[in-house]
Order: C-alpha cells, then structure tokens, then sequence
C-alpha cells in the first residue's frame, strides 16, 4: 500500500496516463484505416468447405455449431442472478453482451442456412453488438464514475459500421474499415484498461486466454478448408464457433466474479 502522499499523487497521475494511450491508440488505428482505403471482405467469403446437410439441414456443421451460444447465454442469464452484486457498473454493457450472444446463435445459424450479403447482416450485427456490450462492460469494471453515454454510443456505432458495410456492398465496394475497427478495439484497449486500474493478475489472465481463444477462433476460420482436408470430418469454420463460444464464455466467467473497488480510477 502507498501511504506518501506525494508517491500516491504521482501514482494516480501514472495510471490517468496510461488510461489515456487506448484512446490514443484507437484514433490512431482509425486514421491508419482511413488512409489505407476500403478493406474488402476476402474474395469467395460464403464459400464454406463442409456443405454437408443433415437431417435436411443444410451446411448443418456451420448451423449447428452456433448453439453453444445460445446455452452460454441461457447459463449466463442463470449465473447473473447469483451473481448480479459482482457485476455492479458492468450491469448494462454484460445484458447487451448476452444478449448479442443469443442473438448470435440465431443470426448465425439464419447466416449459414443460405449464406448470401442480405443474411450476413444479421450474422454480423449481433457480433457488433457484443463487441459494444464487452467494451461497455470491462469500461465499467475497470474505472469508476458514471458515463451513461457510453453504451448508447457504442451500439451505435456498432449499429452505423454494419450498416456502413452493407451500404458500401449494395456499391460494390464493401467497405470493413468501422467493423472490424469494433471487433479489434477489445483486443487492445480492455488490456490497457486494465493496466490502467490495477485490475488483479487473476482477470488479466482470464481476458489474455479469452483474447487468445479468440485469435484461435479466427485462424480456424482462415483455414476452414484445411482443417477439413486435415481432419477429414470437421472444418476450420464450425471448430471457430466452438472455439468463440469458449473466449466468450471465459468473458462471462470473468465478469460474474466478485472483484474489489480498490485499484479503480475516475
């Protein structure tokens, strides 16, 4: 414990630095998207490589694996009601998180169906919304003070980059800049927040294998044809639902356990 008033000061200005480099970081992400230009979704996306049907569903792998979704979200909303004095300020952003989540299961499983640009907002757009909820969230759990704009703008935003892509697509255009600026902004501002706030190693770790899993989950899905080829009966795509369930549920877990006050900074 720091009891010198003059080492504490020095401390909290320390720490109010640091809580601004994510900011810093993310208007210089933004910019660096801004003069790179559009950025396409990948050539052949609704391409999937296992196109097997069963029980008359189509592409049933890529649907089916969309489930553990909606029984993370189903368990989450059971564990919340045990749980909800630990997730205090982060209460607003975790309901919008679970629900995306459910909302995930549905539009994804709706997505690959029939994959096509016109289902693919609906896969999208709850993936936004998490994003939005998660940010929300570990804010709230990180920092003290109340910003009650907060939420409200990042759904949003995450509303405007689906939208933004969709309206680029009807163009021939595409454009993915916004998106994945939302999905990319967990994966380094919440690691810097928490390094802002003196958040226990505990939750560092526990984001750090959720960050990781979700890296796990994208590589999957760059390589879903090999991991085919490879395991002869499931493919890279279906294993990066699973594999994003399992970040998302590690999310939950965090975000469900008692943690104290000391550390926050307004």
């Amino acid at each position: 414990m720091i009891t010198d008033p003059g080492m504490r000061k020095t401390f909290r200005s320390d720490r109010k630095t640091l809580r601004a480099i994510p900011l810093i970081v993310l208007a210089l992400a933004a910019v660096a998207m801004a003069l790179h230009g559009p950025i396409a979704p990948l050539p052949h996306y609704h391409h999937f490589a296992d196109s097997r049907s069963w029980l008359g569903i189509p592409h049933a792998a890529d649907v089916l694996s969309n489930f553990p979704f909606a029984m993370l979200a189903a368990w989450a909303a059971l564990r919340v009601r045990s749980a909800r004095a630990a997730v205090g300020r982060a209460w607003p952003g975790f309901v919008t998180f679970l629900i995306a989540l459910a909302w995930t299961a549905a539009g994804s499983g709706y997505y690959h169906w029939a994959p096509d640009n016109a289902r693919l907002v609906w896969d999208r757009l709850p993936i936004a919304l998490a994003c939005a909820g998660l940010l929300d969230a570990m804010h709230a759990r990180s920092f003290a003070g109340s910003m009650p704009w907060r939420l409200p703008g990042l759904i949003a935003f995450a509303v405007a980059s689906v939208a933004w892509w969709a309206w680029t697509d009807a163009r021939g255009i595409g454009d993915l800049r916004p998106y994945l600026l939302l999905q990319g902004a967990p994966l380094v501002v919440v690691p810097l927040w928490q390094a802002a706030a003196g958040a226990p190693r505990r939750e560092r770790i526990a984001f750090a294998i959720a960050i990781a899993l979700y890296a796990l989950a994208k590589v999957l899905e760059l390589a879903d044809a090999q991991v085919l080829h490879a395991t002869g009966f499931v493919s890279g795509h279906t294993l990066k639902h699973l594999v994003a369930a399992l970040a998302a549920a590690v999310i939950v877990q965090l975000l469900t356990e008692r943690r104290t006050e000391r550390g926050l900074i307004g």
